[in-house]
Formats: C-alpha cells, structure tokens, sequence
C-alpha cells in the first residue's frame, strides 16, 4: 500500500461517525501494529517509520522525504532478522536493532529464544553495515556526537541477588563510521548502572554494598573522575529513590523521585552537598507521581526534565517549562481524540516534529509538523476506526474490607447491563496506566464490557496499599481476589452487567487469578480464560529464589507462602477454563500448564487447551498467527462455552 492510500484509509477511518453494527473482523485486531516509531531526522528533511507491510511480515524501515511524502521513499529491511526499533544519529544515519529466533527452546527462566544485533543505515549511499555485537544495548545517543553512541552489555553470567537496575554494566562509546568501541566503564556491584549526558561524561551511577546491604548513589561532579556517594537505602527498605538527572535549576543538586517516608512516591529536588532533600517539588496524595516529561528537542536540550506525570484517569503531565506546556496544551486541540500525547522527535531547529497519540479511541496515530502544517503520516491499527471504538472511564468502588480501588472500564456501544469480562493485570506488583488497550477494546467490539481493577498490591496508589497485599499473610487468592471479584458485583449493583454472564480472562499474574476464580466458591463466574498462567506458586518462585534478597524476599516469599496455590486447588474448580500458553514462554515456562492439564484430567473438569506455537511470555513474541488463534479461540469460547448457552 503506497503512502497515499495509506494517509487517504486513515482520514476515512478518522472521520467516519458510523457506529458499528457487526464487530469487526478478528484478523484486524490480530495485525501487528502497521505502522510505528514515526521519527524525523535531526535537520528536519526526512520522516522514517517502521511499517509492516504484509499481515505476516517482518517490520521494514521506510525513509520519507519531509517536503514531499508523495515521493517514493527508501526502505530497508532486516530479513531473516527482524527490526525491533530504530533511532536517528545523524542526519543521514539510522541505527535500529534486529532481532533473530537462534533457538527452537527456551534455555530457562527468563532465557528467551531471540538474540539481538545492531546495524546502522546510510541513507544517503543506501549502505547497510551490521555489527557484531550481540545483545547490546542503547545507554545514550550522544545527541552532542553525531555517529557515536554508547552501549552497554549485561555480563554473560549475572548471578548476583541485587535488583536489576543495579547489576553491572559494561558501558563502550560506540563508533558508528569505523565500527569500533572504546571501553568508557566496567561496571562493578560497587558501582554499576551509569548515567551519562549528552556529550557522554558520566555524572551519576548506583550501586550495591555487600556489607551493609545498602543500595548507594554516587555523583561525579564536572571535571572531576572520582565517584561521590550521596545517598543510601538499605535492601530491607520497601521506599523507592530514583535519580532523574541534574536539577538545571539549583547549584549541586539532582531530581529524584522518592518516598522520603511518605506513602506516596514524591518529585525532589535532592542536595547532593548537605545529602537532604532540599525541595518538595511535586507530590499527590491519591497517586504516585509516574515518572518525568524531558524536554521535546533531545538535540539541543538532551537532558533538561520539563515536567513530572502522574497516571489516573490517563497519564497527565505537570510541566514547569511554560512553553512546553502551552505546546502540548496547543496540540491537544488540534488532534483528534487527543488523550495521551507524545512528542517524539523534534529537528534541531524545532520547526518539524512528530507526535505520537493513543487513547480509547486511538490505537496509536502519528502525526508530521512541517511549514506549520500538520498532517497524519501513520496509524499503528488503521482498519480501526475511532468512533466504533469504546469509551472507557476510570472508576472507584468500595472492596469489602472498605478499601477504595480503582479500575478502567470499557464500556462498549449498546445498553446495559452486558456480559461482564474481569481483566487484571500481570504482576502482580506492577502499575498499570491504561491507555489504549487492545484485548480490552477487542471484547467491548464484541459486546463485552471490561473492567481492570487496580487490586491491592498494584504500585501506583502508594506503599500501604501495595504492602497490604503481603505484609499481614500473602493475599493472592485472598482479599487480592475478592478485590477482583468486587468489581464485577459493583457493575452488578450498579445494573451495569449482568451477573448471569461475567467471566474472567487474565495472562501471567492475572492468569494466575483467572485460576483461582474457577475454584472459588461461592462462584459468580461462567468460565475463566488463563494465559500463560502461574498454576503452581512453588514452582514459579524456585525459578528465581536463590536471587532474591532485602525488601524483595520479604515480598515475594510473603506473598507466595499464604496465597492459594492453584494446582492445589484442582479438585475444586467449578466452570470451565480455556488454557493459552506459549511453547516458549521464558517467564511462566509450559511445564506450568502441562502440570495443571495433568490435574484438570486427573478430577475430569471442563477445559479446553490451545497452544501457540513459537510464543513466548510477552506482547512483542505474539505474531499474526498467534494473536489470531489466541482471538478466535478467545471470542470463540466466550461466545459458545462459557457456562450454559455461552456468554
């Protein structure tokens, strides 16, 4: 499809104020996104993105000319590889990562099946030059070096207990024109994560100290090489501290994000000569703040933070740079269905820029800015269009214990009450910020309303509600359950759903819950799906017990002694399951469901079991063919084998 037709189907697709009558065909939601990572080069001539052309194929590399989209662009592909992301380092040249399946099996947990290579595009001379480093990655673009980066390697054998965020790297300044790499640092526990800025002087790292148990931020001042220790936090602490980069504002000081004793993670300006937390910047009392908008030119401002975003209803920014701010406010009224905005590339002079947006009714649009004109260049799932997609709101009910959670519902088109999907995210002790969701807009187009409910345990709402879950007996199973099954009797209550016709559908943690909903009594569901499920608690945490440590022992072992282990719990299941597991799934491997499969034959339940073949445990490993076996089996069974008559 030319670039014409393409821009020509998503205005259509845009404008259209039809409702749908029939939902629409399954294989539009099995396509891999279309198109993605919209990027303008540095000088603002070219536009390139990542599209896949055909619905089983590999990404490809198209290179546009900024002025004239109509011209037949470059492109470049990676065949047998496949491109996974792209960044520009100059104004000729693209770098991107390609991965390639070297392995028929997993090697164990969290040992996937897919290595990684690097590979740099001239698009001037059309040359095309892969390295040979496996595995890198992509600590800092050097925006200030033009066709230079650095990257950094894990160690081949990483046996230490510590978090991952601070596991030692070895970091290289990579030179993209001769293909050579010069050693800048060699991670240690002591001294491991590095950060570094725009002309790649290394000014803050974090490490680990045996002795104490003590996790330690260092700081390196201009013109200085040694490392000065600047703040501690013990392994058994649950608080957080993140150093965002230099406060540009204040002499000596950085930004961090930190509990600092409080329940909700804060924004701080940190004094790095009195080791005290000078300012409060920006701290609310529903919601931890998420994370921090850096500025929209990573060419002339690489490292200035303009703002700190929470997560409730959608991600919202709190700015500090004014212009930022009333930029982003101008673009909002100029793009359809704006709800999460994104500039994601800018020239150096600012005057071309690209902008990403994504929300209930857009799966993902990019949009060019050139000669002050605005134009969509690309949408991740053009065949959807945004008035048939579903509303969806952010709600709060009560648990039974009296807790106030949260949850996203998608409502679909139609009257109430509908069948009811519970859909709760992985984890379990994640934040989930939902913005555009596909499986739950994927049900609410076949007439199912969704909810996700924020449990107890979710991150987000501050340390006591995340603590509860394990601090007083592990809760999954328990009141983490009921937190999930009070959602749907809310919608009951409210005479939004109707209780004859609610199920739960979950993969990893929440397969693991759709588990334990089947052999719940009393039962308030037709049927639960479960993919990739955690079916034997015991087994899941063996994988990585000899690594735990501090805090995250605490956590995990707490949470995994009490809670209700579903292969245990076999006997009991009452409604039908579905079982969707990946072959080659490296975080919740197959044996999983092969166990539970044994039991489930062993007590003569209703199940049914599909297998994707090549898929492993994350969205990224599901092509074509695996999301449109997990779609039609999943609707499928919903439509005829969930409870009596279906669902």
């Amino acid at each position: 499809m030319n670039m014409s037709r393409f821009i020509a189907l998503f205005c259509i697709a845009l404008t259209s104020t039809s409702v749908a009558e029939e939902p629409y065909p399954l294989d539009y939601w099995a396509l891999r996104e279309v198109v993605n990572y919209a990027q303008v080069s540095p000088d603002g001539k070219h536009l390139a993105f990542m599209k896949i052309p055909t619905k089983d194929g590999n990404p490809i590399i198209e290179v546009y000319d900024a002025n004239n989209l109509s011209k037949k662009p470059f492109r470049v592909g990676a065949d047998p590889m496949e491109i996974t992301n792209f960044d520009w380092v100059s104004d000729s040249n693209i770098i991107f990562t390609a991965r390639l399946k070297v392995r028929d099996k997993i090697e164990g947990f969290n040992e996937g099946v897919y290595e990684t290579k690097l590979v740099k595009v001239d698009i001037e001379t059309k040359k095309v030059e892969e390295f040979d480093e496996v595995n890198p990655t992509i600590s800092n673009l050097l925006p200030n070096k033009p066709e230079k980066v650095i990257l950094s390697f894990n160690p081949t054998e990483d046996t230490s207990k510590v978090k991952e965020r601070f596991r030692p790297r070895a970091y290289y300044e990579f030179d993209l024109k001769r293909g050579t790499k010069k050693l800048l640092i060699q991670g240690s526990i002591a001294i491991s994560q590095i950060e570094f800025n725009g002309d790649g002087e290394p000014w803050g790292a974090r490490g680990f100290e045996r002795s104490s148990g003590d996790y330690i931020w260092y700081i390196r001042r201009p013109g200085r090489h040694g490392w000065e220790e600047i703040y501690r936090l013990n392994e058994d602490s649950f608080e957080d501290f993140f150093i965002e980069n230099i406060d540009q504002e204040k002499e000596n000081s950085v930004l961090v994000a930190a509990h600092n004793g409080n329940d909700k993670l804060g924004f701080w300006s940190y004094n790095y000569d009195t080791k005290s937390f000078d300012e409060l910047i920006y701290r609310r009392s529903d919601v931890d703040t998420w994370g921090t908008r850096y500025h929209s030119n990573d060419w002339t401002n690489p490292d200035a933070v303009v703002g700190v975003t929470y997560f409730t209803d959608k991600l919202h920014t709190q700015f500090f740079d004014d212009i930022e701010d009333a930029t982003y406010q101008q673009l909002e009224g100029l793009i359809p269905y704006a709800h999460y905005l994104n500039i994601n590339s800018r020239s150096r002079d600012g005057k071309t820029l690209t902008i990403y947006n994504a929300g209930p009714h857009d799966p993902g649009t990019y949009y060019l800015i050139k000669d002050g004109k605005m134009q969509a260049v690309g949408s991740r799932q053009p065949l959807l269009e945004s008035e048939k997609l579903a509303d969806m709101e952010y709600i709060t009910y009560k648990s039974r214990d009296g807790f106030d959670i949260h949850a996203y519902l998608t409502v679909p088109n139609g009257e109430p009450p509908f069948p009811l999907i519970v859909l709760p995210h992985g984890g379990p002790f994640v934040s989930e910020g939902v913005i555009y969701d596909e499986w739950s807009q994927l049900l609410a187009n076949n007439g199912y309303m969704v909810v996700q409910p924020q449990y107890r345990g979710s991150f987000n709402y501050g340390l006591d509600f995340h603590m509860i879950s394990f601090k007083d007996g592990g809760q999954g199973g328990h009141k983490m359950q009921d937190d999930k099954d009070d959602a749907a009797l809310y919608l009951v209550e409210q005479g939004r759903a109707d209780p004859k016709r609610l199920a739960m559908f979950g993969w990893s943690y929440g397969g693991y819950a759709a588990l334990v909903a089947a052999s719940r009594t009393p039962q308030i569901y037709q049927c639960v799906i479960a993919g990739a499920a955690v079916a034997d608690q015991v087994q899941q945490i063996n994988y990585y017990r000899d690594q735990l440590r501090g805090a995250q022992e605490e956590r995990q072992l707490k949470y995994r002694h009490d809670s209700i282990n579903p292969i245990d719990e076999v006997d009991k299941v009452n409604v039908p399951i579905l079982l969707i597991h990946g072959d080659v799934d490296q975080r919740v491997p197959m044996t999983h469901a092969k166990r539970y499969r044994k039991q489930l034959d062993k007590y003569n339940k209703n199940y049914k079991f599909v297998e994707l073949e090549g898929a492993d445990h994350f969205s990224n490993t599901l092509f074509y063919e695996h999301q449109i076996k997990l779609y039609e089996s999943l609707i499928g069974y919903l439509k005829h084998d969930c409870g009596p008559g279906g669902l």
